[in-house]
């Protein structure tokens, strides 16, 4: 009968190297999650999402299912702690971030008090693109809220506050100026008029189910109870043959919703937070292509990241 060599854990903190916690007969088959749920016995405040758990002070922070005998320690594993701050899940996360732009433009696109001249308080414009543009501005961050409720599944990750803040700064400050040149009593209406405003919309409404479409789709890869990872592949939706083409369709055709709304409204601020948007997405849907890529080997050769043929 084989006998079980226990583990004993030691917890310093980070900085100070001063010893918050020792664990004594831990599994070795126990993981770093198990041993975050254990040290947060000891200190309740500190919860497992809050934890960062290190070999080294300065070294790489262990991942959750890391398996304690797995690891380059002898039975007396020595751990460093660092505090992450208050955590918060995606969901809240999201719901955070899409709220916030909602709401500040209809204050805006309401001219409210203090916005503009006083002349102007709560009046609204003569351009009929400025009402087009509030509504499609509802309407994208409206879906989005529906989508984080109702469609996206989220691991059960988490985020710091400082990054919520963070984000929400970005996405409310956006919309703040968007909305602030948009609906300006002194707002230039499209050069080309109807035209201009009329493909613009059918090119962001289109974009916008193209979306809606895409994120369907990775929503029934994960529930369709089938067993392993497999890679999403184009349906029957016309909306997610982009499959074919790119890795992330859902960034295409967002990126594609902002170039409609920035040609609808002709406003240079649109234009900018389009093209941030871009940047940002490309870095996101690189890092995607790159993990299918590496994870499957059949994955297909012709597909790119964001842009057909091109990225």
């Amino acid at each position: 009968m084989s006998r079980t060599t226990f583990f004993e854990v030691e917890i310093l903190d980070a900085k100070t190297k001063k010893q918050l916690c020792f664990l004594d007969k831990v599994e070795p088959n126990s993981t770093v999650a198990d041993i975050k749920h254990l040290f947060h016995k000891s200190y309740p405040n500190w919860y497992p999402a809050r934890q960062a758990l290190k070999l080294d002070s300065k070294g790489r922070t262990l991942r959750d299912d890391d398996i304690l005998q797995s690891l380059p320690v002898g039975t007396t594993a020595t751990m460093y702690f660092r505090d992450l701050g208050p955590q918060f899940g995606w969901t809240m996360v999201f719901v955070a971030e899409y709220f916030g732009p909602l709401v500040v433009y209809l204050l805006f696109y309401s001219r409210l008090p203090y916005i503009y001249a006083h002349r102007y308080t709560f009046t609204t414009s003569p351009h009929p693109v400025v009402t087009l543009a509030c509504v499609c501005h509802s309407f994208h961050y409206i879906k989005r809220l529906i989508e984080t409720i109702f469609v996206h599944r989220f691991s059960h990750g988490t985020l710091p506050l400082r990054t919520i803040v963070r984000n929400c700064m970005y996405y409310w400050g956006f919309s703040a100026w968007l909305a602030y040149y948009i609906n300006h009593p002194l707002y230039t209406p499209p050069s080309f008029g109807n035209i201009q405003v009329n493909s613009a919309l059918l090119m962001f409404v289109m974009c916008e189910v193209g979306n809606f479409s895409i994120h369907l789709t990775l929503n029934r890869l994960r529930t369709d109870g089938t067993r392993g990872r497999r890679f999403p592949v184009p349906s029957k939706n016309p909306f997610t043959w982009l499959f074919l083409f790119v890795s992330c369709p859902n960034y295409t055709y967002e990126v594609g919703a902002w170039v409609g709304f920035s040609i609808m409204t002709q406003c240079l601020p649109v234009a900018l937070y389009t093209f941030l948007g871009f940047i940002q997405m490309s870095i996101w849907a690189r890092g995607k292509h790159r993990a299918y890529s590496r994870e499957f080997k059949d994955y297909p050769s012709l597909r790119m990241a964001i842009i057909p043929l091109i990225l």
